[in-house]
């Protein structure tokens, strides 16, 4: 910048000391050229001194084999000069030439001042009534002009350079800002990737750093909680496997080590073994569905489906089990409510929840199933009036192997899986699952499902 901006001061004063002396001595060319014509050697050297004097410099008449006639310094009369701007004119062709050189010190007997390093040839044409008769040469000085620029030219540099350095100390503090929230984000990152998933960002500043901060916390929290949900399903079952697997082991050791058990206590053992197998392939069966799930391996084979004829194929399958306990298992089904879904998995959600509010409700208790239509939603909701959900423990019954009483679950058989499966279905059809209860008064379980396959929001 300090060079292209030395350039075009340079250029403008070039420009301006070529149109001055270019007029000025095209002017003197014309005055000088009849005194040169008729020979008047007095007059025209007085006037070359004159000029000469006046313009600051030196004037010479350069006849056409390039030798000095006159010189307003006396100095090189008879000389020949080969110069690039007297050539020009003689023999290029030229009416005016302009060139600055910089001299050795064997040229600088052209100048007045024998220290000058630099000086400007100005010719022009001298043209008499029968052509051209020679060349007039101004000799100008322009050491002044090139130490000026010269001085502009570091002063220039110098200011570049300070503004460079401030630029860069700037820059530098600037990347030092922007840097320290990245290189902290970076040791945290580390960190994470050598297991320690609680390592955090300290949020700062703002805009975009900020932004990504933030965004950066909630990744790992969300990570952080993904890995205890991990390692707390990894912990229940290997606890729920485990169960059956130690009760049929110590009933085997009984049948083993005890030959003469009477027959019926054998048969009650096998039983027994029989009804933990069952529990377990349930419990096996519960945990492949969750991970085809997870792994969104899990297909939807969607079809239409009457949801209401659904409801009431489930209710007649479950009011055998219902009448066993002298339960009160009762349906309102709004009729002809028709959606687009998988009939299987619909049908896994109903039997699931009617299924669990009967195994919660005390023997003669009520539970009761209803299917309405609010625009295009369907609502089903399955009601009992059971042992109920305490409050600290409804954000959880959707969770895996979730017990609210552990002792009274596995007397009934659950694995601790059928809320969640329930709840991941719901979701694959764009619904959603909400729970109402306190403890002693029941629960009620509305899920929400899109007749029209658009999603459903929770309010």
């Amino acid at each position: 910048m300090a060079t292209s901006l030395t350039n075009l001061v340079s250029e403008h004063l070039y420009e301006q000391r070529i149109r001055q002396d270019s007029l000025s001595v095209e002017k003197l060319a014309t005055t000088f050229a009849p005194l040169f014509q008729s020979a008047q050697a007095d007059a025209l050297q007085e006037a070359l001194v004159s000029s000469g004097g006046e313009m600051g410099g030196r004037l010479m008449i350069i006849d056409e084999d390039g030798k000095v006639q006159f010189d307003s310094f006396s100095q090189l009369c008879g000389v020949r000069l080969q110069l690039p701007e007297v050539l020009s004119v003689l023999t290029g062709g030229q009416s005016t030439a302009y060139g600055i050189h910089h001299l050795s010190s064997s040229q600088r007997s052209l100048t007045a001042d024998a220290a000058d390093e630099y000086v400007a040839y100005c010719t022009a044409s001298l043209i008499g009534t029968r052509g051209r008769l020679g060349v007039l040469l101004f000799v100008a000085p322009v050491q002044e002009m090139m130490s000026s620029l010269n001085q502009v030219q570091q002063q220039l540099l110098s200011v570049f350079l300070a503004v460079a350095v401030a630029a860069l100390i700037v820059a530098l503090v600037f990347s030092q800002i922007i840097t320290k929230p990245m290189a902290a984000m970076t040791r945290t990152i580390q960190k994470m990737g050598k297991g320690d998933l609680s390592a955090r960002v300290k949020v700062r500043g703002s805009g975009e750093i900020r932004q990504l901060a933030e965004s950066y916390n909630t990744m790992a929290e969300q990570l952080e909680r993904l890995d205890r949900s991990r390692n707390q399903f990894v912990s229940n079952a290997s606890h729920e496997l485990k169960t059956p697997l130690a009760t049929m082991k110590i009933l085997l050791e009984s049948l083993i080590y005890q030959p003469d058990m009477p027959a019926e206590l054998r048969a009650e053992f096998m039983q027994d073994m029989n009804h933990e197998i069952d529990r377990l392939t349930g419990i096996i069966t519960d945990l492949l569905t969750l991970t085809q799930m997870d792994s969104r391996r899990m297909e939807l084979h969607p079809s239409m489906v009457n949801l209401s004829e659904l409801v009431e194929e489930t209710l007649r399958l479950l009011t055998p089990a219902a009448e066993q306990r002298g339960q009160c298992l009762t349906g309102q089904v709004t009729p002809g409510c028709n959606l687009v879904a998988d009939r299987s998995k619909l049908g896994q959600i109903i039997y699931n929840l009617t299924e669990n509010g009967l195994k919660y409700t005390p023997d003669g208790g009520e539970v009761t199933v209803t299917l309405t239509t609010e625009g295009r939603t369907a609502i089903l909701t399955v009601q009992d009036n059971g042992v109920g959900i305490p409050p600290e423990d409804q954000g959880h019954i959707f969770e895996r192997f979730y017990r609210v009483d552990k002792a009274r679950s596995r007397e009934t058989g659950g694995t601790g899986l059928g809320l969640s499966i329930v709840r991941q279905l719901v979701s694959l059809h764009k619904g959603v699952i909400t729970v109402d209860s306190a403890p002693g008064k029941g629960s009620t379980f509305t899920v929400k499902l899109p007749m029209d396959g658009k999603e459903v929001s929770a309010s």
